[in-house]
């Protein structure tokens, strides 16, 4: 019976540890990363999963049109799940 119990003190130590090392970090860091996206607008600098920068032009319900580069006809539609940083855009030109 004593062993039982103690038996059962480990496993909850250990599902104890593995929740604040493992699970409780990945939801903090989920929720940054919905909070990182719903502040999206557009004008916005953005670097994506697969390491392009990029313009935001336009924003949908979960799709995010994206230009990349100088060049005005290089616009992909892209999911914004992809977005892993953003950047504000600035209201004004600094001189």
């Amino acid at each position: 019976m004593e062993s039982t119990l103690i038996m059962i003190g480990y496993l909850a130590v250990i599902f104890l540890f593995m929740y604040f090392v493992m699970i409780r970090p990945q939801k903090k860091q989920q929720a940054q990363h919905d909070a990182l996206l719903s502040s999206l607008e557009t004008g916005d600098s953005i670097l994506t999963t697969s390491g392009f920068y990029g313009v935001v032009i336009d924003i949908n319900d979960d799709v995010v049109i994206v230009e990349f580069g100088n060049n005005k006809n290089c616009r992909i539609p892209m999911q914004k799940s992809a977005i892993v940083d953003v950047e504000k855009a600035e209201d004004g030109i600094e001189k």
